[in-house]
């Protein structure tokens, strides 16, 4: 698990906080100083802070739970979309649905809707159907894919939400603190971190920035997975092991029942010899 260098940090544009007239006072012990309007962020504590949040999601990927990240920014849609693909996590980088968490099994329904869609189309019954009424459901496939497409494997609440700017994405951040979730969060100095578990101070307005701190986490989320693909394979092992034992007592209780069950037939071969030797004379 590599944490980012001071000099990455300080390169990707990760200290440069909001204009002073902007900042939130809860904000002041992760702020370094202010130069020129604008304050300046502590580039050691957001390395520790990276440190910490990327031990806990590894932990939380190697348990075989799911991490909900969340940006809808332009400059972050991409990045998340693609790291957290990489770990197979689910994301959402258009429009937050309310009551996405606190809502969910709702959530969960109109997802449904996208598989019931789909069977309807390779069924045959999409065939069947009028020309308006095609476009129609094609219309709603489409929406539907565009906002919960990439939730589709969802099945059950995350156990985390990562978040970039828990200002614009408070709702998300409201939701899972209503619901007792642990939220990690990208915090730049005009946001309120107090109600952000582990929180990452840092500039959550430049693409460079949110990537530098993503490799970072989903780095470490990527070894809890495979940490945990080595563990199953440890104790299939194990297992097997375990059963070689059993195999072998069997095989020696039915070797013994057949060296008990030969002096029993001895007799009966012998008198079949007699037998024969009789219709012989």
């Amino acid at each position: 698990m590599a944490t980012p260098t001071f000099d990455q940090l300080l390169e990707a544009g990760c200290h440069f906080g909001h204009l002073k007239r902007k900042w939130n006072p809860a904000m002041a012990p992760y702020i370094f100083m202010e130069r020129n309007g604008i304050h300046i962020i502590d580039l050691y504590k957001t390395a520790a802070k990276i440190d910490e949040a990327a031990k806990a999601l590894k932990q939380i990927a190697k348990s075989g739970r799911k991490v909900l990240f969340v940006a809808t920014k332009k400059q972050a849609k991409e990045a998340i979309a693609n790291k957290a693909a990489s770990v197979g996590m689910p994301f959402v980088i258009e429009r937050w649905p309310g009551g996405m968490l606190t809502n969910f099994p709702t959530i969960r329904k109109a997802v449904k809707k996208m598989t019931t869609i789909d069977k309807m189309a390779k069924d045959g019954t999409f065939d069947n159907l009028s020309k308006r009424e095609k476009l129609q459901i094609t219309r709603q496939r489409a929406k539907l894919e565009k906002n919960l497409g990439s939730i589709a494997d969802l099945s059950r609440l995350p156990s985390a939400l990562f978040v970039v700017d828990v200002m614009k994405e408070h709702i998300a951040v409201a939701e899972a603190n209503r619901l007792g979730i642990p939220v990690f969060g990208i915090v730049d100095t005009n946001s309120n971190p107090e109600n952000v578990d582990f929180v990452i101070p840092a500039n959550d307005d430049a693409s460079k920035s949110i990537e530098v701190i993503l490799d970072a986490v989903c780095g470490a989320m990527a070894e809890g997975l495979e940490e945990r693909k080595v563990e199953k394979l440890d104790a299939a092992e194990e297992k097997e092991e375990g059963d070689a034992p059993k195999r072998r007592r069997v095989r020696r209780n039915e070797g013994a029942a057949a060296k008990e069950a030969a002096p029993e037939a001895a007799p009966v071969v012998e008198e079949q010899a007699e037998v024969i030797a009789e219709s012989a004379e």
